[in-house]
């Protein structure tokens, strides 16, 4: 695990164990960031909001949700039928859309260890399943088609059926949303940086862990995982 924390931050807390890993899907678990820039500019056509500036995109990680909606002039209410087409479009693509390289991995030598594994998803429980193929089932819980600002219900829903305690929980995700979210249920939150949402943003609301690359999850996980349920 990469101590990515900027200067005059705290060292790395104390390792916890988990027994219940709450991941997201696109770009937590799935490299969905590519079809998603295929298919924005038709979204925002649609949708009649601003296309992406190309030359932007790395500046336009650092945003939150809130922030990117301004910049881009979408009101609120346009996210649930920009949603809709956005899983509907990736449906009719999905053999394009993979897991992370080491992901497959790294789910298996989880579940190997006892670990329960959940998602809470914006993405249709279809398309996530779809990726996953045979590995879905090694998830206890799918909470999928959230609204993108309606994690924290589902976050919660997820954990009061395993019977988790809360401190044996880690929510797993790729966007200053997801830390939100679980920050709000009282939830341990580990950051990826190779999603949607750039590192530093994801810093600045302060995630228990950071995690550079799929390798860094694997070795930090796995460390926190338990044996048995």
């Amino acid at each position: 695990m990469n101590d990515l924390r900027p200067p005059g931050h705290q060292a790395p807390p104390q390792a916890r164990r988990y027994d219940l890993l709450i991941f997201d899907f696109d770009g937590t678990l799935a490299d969905s960031f590519p079809f998603f820039l295929q298919v924005f500019d038709t979204l925002a056509d649609t949708h009649r909001f601003r296309r992406l500036e190309r030359d932007r995109i790395d500046e336009l990680r650092g945003f939150d949700l809130p922030q990117l909606m301004r910049h881009l002039g979408m009101p609120r209410w346009k996210l649930v039928p920009v949603a809709l087409q956005f899983r509907a479009l990736m449906a009719q693509s999905i053999a394009s859309i993979r897991l992370f390289d080491g992901m497959r991995e790294l789910l298996r030598a989880l579940a190997a260890r006892g670990v329960r594994l959940a998602i809470v998803s914006s993405n249709s429980e279809a398309n996530v399943r779809a990726v996953l193929g045979e590995d879905a089932r090694l998830f206890c819980h799918f909470e999928c088609g959230a609204a993108l600002f309606g994690k924290r219900r589902r976050l919660r829903r997820v954990v009061q059926g395993s019977g988790v305690p809360d401190e044996r929980v880690l929510c797993l995700g790729d966007e200053v949303r997801d830390i939100a979210a679980a920050h709000a249920e009282g939830l341990d939150f580990g950051a990826v940086g190779w999603g949607y949402s750039k590192p530093e943003a994801l810093l600045a609301h302060g995630p228990r862990l950071m995690f550079g690359s799929v390798a860094d999850l694997q070795a930090g996980l796995v460390s926190r995982a338990t044996d048995g349920c």
